[in-house]
């Protein structure tokens, strides 16, 4: 993982132009998301990059934002929640963005609000 952006440096990213195209929306639009916690961005070589496991299609992963704003509330920052969701959980063998896409979405959940406590 790279100290500069948070990620697995295999990470597939995507450019907001990019992310506006599949959402179907502006690219101010995805500014504001990101602005308002629903989508959360790394820096690559000075441009702003949204992780493509955020999107399932042409939409933003189903329980993403929910999962930013417990991780938020909770008292991380945006570094240590992209971190989080990142990270490794060895009991489901992925990381929770990509546990977003599964069975384990809720249990991600759960775990982000159990580290608020």
């Amino acid at each position: 993982m790279s100290p500069d952006d948070l990620l697995p440096s295999d990470e597939a990213v995507l450019e907001i132009a990019e992310v506006a195209r599949r959402l179907g929306v502006s690219a101010g639009k995805v500014r504001n998301l990101i602005a308002e916690h629903h989508l959360l961005a790394v820096n690559r070589d000075g441009t702003p990059m949204i992780p493509e496991v955020f999107l399932d299609g042409s939409e933003v992963a189903k329980h993403l934002t929910g999962l930013i704003d417990v991780l938020i509330d909770g008292g991380f920052d945006r570094n240590s929640a992209m971190r989080w969701l990142f990270t490794a959980q060895d009991d489901i063998g992925e990381y929770p963005a990509r546990a977003l896409h599964s069975h384990a979405a809720r249990e991600m959940i759960r775990r982000a609000q159990a580290l608020a406590l």
